[in-house]
């Protein structure tokens, strides 16, 4: 509902509350910048033009852009409460994000969303939530909680969310499995978000058909211009470990630049300090993307997308969101502007926030054997997960682990590792075992209660000791982050709320999981992003072969298969 006195301000009757004098408008509309000033009243524009206001600001021929909007983003891989999250953002230009809350709900169910849904309501940005489809992702592994049709189409009932998130089980759509149907169906005439990494063909076609209308796991243009030319809307991931950018953006041209969206998907609280969409436009651009094109996939199209009316231009009407920035290369913010406040310039909040208290919902109910990562060497072969630096994607590699008294154990000579997925929500023991290729610890061990998509407890390492004691961490936390080596805990961030979240702002987060980084290279790890990395060998609906609580996955033939060959 639009104030009742802006038209008032729009014809020039009555005063604006703010001006913006000598602004550089990037017209996300027509594709030109012109100089103008912008008139801001009760949160939204009145107008541009020949405007006066009670408070003024020359921007001396600064750019003003639209707020930034991260079309798809998981906030709980922040590690931080929505409302912290909002916090760091914000100041780098992001005034909308659409986020997909699965996380927290595989662990804590509905009142994970509400949870979610009252820290988003503390902070400065726009969270816009999408319900989650598959929790569990899949029936291959222990998830805390099941959202079913049902359950789905309650949620929908209440008019708080934005549409059905990404649809993880593709082979679930494609071959018309019941229940993903009767989700798929209550969502009908809401936006339905995808996930098909490598979907082609008829397959693909039939993953479309059922009103499935985006997908951000691209990673060849040959891919993503085969999803487009079939009616997706495809979003750019470049995230704290997934980075697509560099081989999508030849995808995008002239003719459709409208149909593309740059995101983040997941972006860790270190990063975040440094900077959020601003970055991706940065290289976007420096990668030979055309400005105000950039700009459009982090404002106009997302806003079109999701159907989010009066957001993603500046223009009479539309919500006052707005980024005053230095240059169209660099994109730094200088004001950022929510709802006509000002609320950062420079990089810093405008005024100090107020402090938040937050209940905690912990979740942690684990069952830990004796001898728990024993591994009967069956054979001299197994099937080992080969990591891809900067990439969900993995390798289904053949090697062969060390073997000690008949069992197989970690070849750090090799860069072969035990790894173990230890089930955490509803006591039944499970551990599904195996080895990974690619982490390069020489000693220690890495544990943490964040494994997409169900966040069991995932522990990597170079002995049984040292796995157990890191693991034995994560739990005395109430779920979090650990490194051992020697029997003895190096580093570790706690993440109480539902073992994916701290109390914390960005900056207390950052310091912490610095120190585990740290920790972790000190141990020999080879990967810049150890536990982002290790957290998605769980998820397994991404190729090629994963590992849950119950064994190990092949994702293309959707099933489990023996560890050793």
């Amino acid at each position: 509902m639009l104030p009742d006195d802006l038209l008032t301000v729009s014809r020039g009757e009555k005063e604006a509350e703010l001006v913006l004098r000598n602004a550089r408008v990037v017209n996300v509309f027509s594709g030109e910048t012109v100089k103008i000033n912008i008139a801001v009243h009760n949160g939204y524009i009145a107008g541009l033009g020949d405007y006066h206001g009670k408070i003024e600001y020359d921007l001396a021929g600064s750019f003003v852009t639209p707020g930034f909007i991260d079309g798809h983003i998981h906030i709980e891989s922040s590690l931080l409460l929505p409302h912290n999250f909002a916090r760091a953002v914000v100041v780098w230009g992001t005034t909308t994000v659409v986020t997909d809350p699965h996380e927290i709900t595989n662990v804590l169910g509905t009142d994970g969303i509400r949870l979610m849904q009252s820290s988003s309501e503390l902070g400065p940005v726009n969270i816009e939530m999408m319900v989650p489809s598959c929790v569990p992702a899949t029936e291959m592994e222990t998830s805390g909680a099941r959202l079913g049709a049902d359950d789905i189409e309650g949620l929908f009932q209440t008019g708080d969310f934005r549409g059905l998130a990404e649809m993880m089980n593709f082979p679930g759509v494609v071959y018309g499995d019941s229940g993903v149907i009767k989700k798929l169906s209550r969502a009908s005439g809401t936006i339905i978000d995808g996930h098909s990494p490598g979907l082609t063909g008829r397959e693909l076609n039939t993953y479309i058909a059922a009103g499935i209308k985006s997908d951000h796991e691209c990673t060849t243009v040959t891919e993503a211009l085969e999803k487009l030319g079939l009616g997706m809307f495809i979003m750019i991931r470049e995230g704290s470990t997934a980075k697509n950018m560099e081989a999508l953006l030849p995808a995008v041209n002239s003719k459709n630049f409208s149909r593309f969206m740059l995101v983040t998907d997941d972006a860790h609280a270190e990063d975040l300090l440094c900077g959020h969409i601003n970055l991706l436009l940065r290289k976007a651009v420096a990668s030979g993307l055309d400005a105000v094109t950039a700009l459009r996939m982090v404002t106009l199209n997302p806003a079109s997308y999701f159907r989010l009316d009066g957001y993603g231009a500046v223009a009479p009407g539309y919500r006052a969101d707005m980024v005053v920035i230095d240059s169209l290369t660099e994109f730094n913010p200088l004001m950022v502007f929510k709802d006509g406040r000002l609320v950062a310039q420079n990089g810093q909040p405008a005024a100090p926030w107020p402090p938040v208290s937050f209940p905690v919902m912990t979740s942690m109910d684990v069952k830990l054997p004796d001898k728990l990562f024993l591994i009967k060497a069956e054979s001299k072969q197994a099937r080992v997960i080969g990591i891809n630096p900067g990439q969900l994607f993995t390798d289904s590699l053949i090697r062969s682990p060390g073997v000690a008294d008949g069992y197989a154990v970690s070849d750090t000579v090799d860069d072969i590792l035990k790894i173990a997925v230890v089930e955490r929500h509803r006591g039944t023991g499970n551990i599904g075992v195996g080895f990974v290729h690619g982490f390069g610890l020489k000693r220690g061990a890495i544990a943490s209660s964040v494994a997409h998509d169900s966040h069991n407890i995932i522990v990597i390492g170079t002995t049984d000791t040292d796995m157990e004691a890191a693991v034995r961490e994560v739990i005395k936390f109430g779920g979090g982050l650990a490194a051992a080596s020697d029997g003895r805990i190096l580093a570790g961030l706690p993440l109480p709320v539902g073992g994916l979240m701290a109390e914390g702002d960005a900056r207390e987060v950052a310091q912490k999981y610095a120190g585990l980084k740290k920790a972790a290279k000190e141990l020999g790890c080879s990967l810049d992003e150890p536990f982002m990395a290790m957290s998605f060998l769980a998820l397994p609906v991404i190729p090629e072969i994963k590992i849950t609580d119950k064994g190990l996955v092949d994702v293309k033939k959707f099933g489990f298969v023996p560890l050793f060959v």
